[in-house]
């Protein structure tokens, strides 16, 4: 099979997982306590990615300065885009309550949610595409962790997208097209960056780390954190450690 649709199906699998998150978010009424704490071990999943696969690959390819550079581009494009779609509607894509604005209360929202939606995704998506460049194989830890990731993530936000009045079509739509989008932008991130200098991979590798850093931040925590137990930081550091035991294990 040639590499760039194996890059294609590694990042369909992973997106797919949002579609999964959403099917039981949407049509099951979670507690909004277990909501926060799969939220919370897969924020926990993110961080480990991200330190140990992501820009710690991305400081061993090219050195420190690249690294930084590309970290805070990644989080201040992220933040950048993210603060236009929060005017717009988009500020509580991933909230599992009432906070997400209908149609009717915010013109064009449902519009900021699925760019929002996309805006999250995308950076994932390249990585595991990138991942496979000069003959390596996947980072199986990094699809596991995106993997891991997106259920909770499709299911805080389908539910908060149910609460918000918006149609199983619009909703089973948008994640359908999300996760077929993960596997085109892992196609993408295979492709154009084949040729790419050492120190442009590890630029957008560390892009990437920072943008999902951001988002954990963003997004991810405040819906773990807000209507949680106390016993939510423990769930974190749970998810933290998964994902770090199987990255050493893959090493």
């Amino acid at each position: 099979m040639p590499e760039w649709l194996q890059a294609g199906g590694w990042g369909l699998l992973a997106g797919s997982a949002l579609l999964v998150g959403a099917a039981v978010g949407y049509l099951a009424r979670v507690p909004r306590q277990v909501v926060a704490t799969v939220m919370g071990f897969g924020a926990g999943v993110l961080l480990s990615a991200v330190a140990f696969e992501l820009i710690d690959e991305a400081h061993e390819r090219a050195g420190m300065l690249p690294t930084v550079l590309g970290a805070v581009a990644g989080a201040v494009i992220y933040t950048g885009c993210n603060v236009l779609l929060a005017r717009h509607g988009a500020r509580h894509r991933k909230r599992s309550g009432q906070q997400q604005p209908s149609e009717q209360e915010q013109t064009g929202s449902g519009t900021a949610l699925a760019l929002g939606a996309l805006l999250d995704g995308i950076p994932e998506s390249i990585v595991i595409g990138t991942s496979l460049l000069g003959g390596g194989s996947v980072g199986v830890v990094t699809v596991a962790a995106v993997f891991i990731s997106n259920v909770p993530e499709g299911l805080s936000s389908a539910a908060g997208m149910r609460n918000a009045g918006r149609s199983p079509r619009y909703v089973f739509g948008l994640w359908t097209a999300i996760a077929v989008i993960s596997g085109i932008a892992a196609i993408v991130g295979y492709t154009l960056l084949g040729g790419a200098p050492a120190a442009v991979l590890a630029a957008i590798t560390a892009l990437a780390g920072g943008a999902i850093l951001a988002m954990v931040a963003d997004t991810m925590i405040p819906e773990a954190f807000e209507n949680a137990h106390l016993l939510i930081g423990l769930v974190t550091v749970a998810g933290f450690l998964v994902a770090f035991a199987l990255s050493h294990a893959g090493g």
